[in-house]
């Protein structure tokens, strides 16, 4: 789909074509088939191997290569690379309906498998299946939408599929052990990121005497995770401990539908 013409054109084939419209001007980006939704669900971190080159073009098919002048204009930046960044995580994707169909297709599946991994029935504690999911999903009629990544797009799923099924989060199970002096302290600060406590090894009179560490377990939101590990480690400075238990408090056995 080349044609060959003087210097300021690059010759490409077999290319999947991200185009971007901004400041009035149309850009694309020549990228390996299959490459672009990796990269944008994070599979795939290096650049190189999405780009065939580091060029922004105007048209790719005709290899015509768009001004600095314009980049300039469009992006704040004459820099190749970063304008190709920008164009392959907003750009649209040019495929043909038949590819297009068949990559929101794809999507959906791997989004339904996400919220599967990640939820459970709140009442049961047990997960539900991907072909569930996946029939709850068409029953809300969610559209799935390319320029997103499977991941941001499963929790968006799960927020609307609570208003019509039994569905959360599966939470985490973790036990911290807190230097006896902070136990105190620390429990009230963390009492609010907790959903459950189910093990805690200490008595009032040991904590007065601040002479044993505190230790619990515990259920979380996975959301927390990130807030309760910091917390930890920075009012203890270092001398508390956190560990995962598990990933997905949950029961044996798949939910079912009614």
């Amino acid at each position: 789909m080349s044609i060959f013409t003087p210097t300021n054109q690059i010759r490409l084939t077999n290319v999947a074509v991200v185009r971007m419209k901004k400041a009035g001007k149309r850009f694309e980006i020549a990228c390996y088939k299959n490459k672009v939704m990796s990269w944008r669900s994070g599979a795939e971190k290096d650049l190189d191997e999405v780009l065939q080159t580091h060029t922004v073009f105007v048209n790719v098919s005709k290899g015509q290569v768009a001004k600095r002048d314009d980049l300039s204009s469009a992006f704040g930046t004459e820099d190749l690379t970063e304008a190709c960044t920008q164009i392959l995580a907003k750009g649209e994707l040019q495929v043909s309906d038949r590819e297009r169909q068949s990559q929101l297709e794809h999507m959906f599946r791997d989004i339904a498998t996400i919220v599967a991994e990640k939820c459970v029935n709140p009442e049961t504690k047990r997960p539900y299946t991907v072909i569930l999911i996946e029939r709850a999903m068409k029953d809300i009629h969610f559209s799935v939408k390319a320029n997103k990544s499977t991941k941001q797009q499963a929790l968006e799923v799960i927020k609307q599929l609570q208003q019509s099924i039994q569905i959360q989060r599966a939470h985490m199970r973790l036990r911290f052990v807190l230097p006896a002096r902070d136990g105190k302290r620390l429990k009230e600060k963390l009492r609010p990121l907790i959903k459950t406590v189910e093990n805690e090894d200490f008595t009032e009179q040991l904590e007065m005497l601040m002479v044993f560490p505190v230790l619990q377990v515990c259920l979380i939101d996975p959301g927390c995770f990130r807030d309760i590990d910091e917390l930890i480690r920075c009012e203890t400075k270092g001398k508390g401990t956190l560990e995962v238990l598990s990933l997905k408090d949950v029961e044996e056995g798949d939910e079912k539908l009614e």
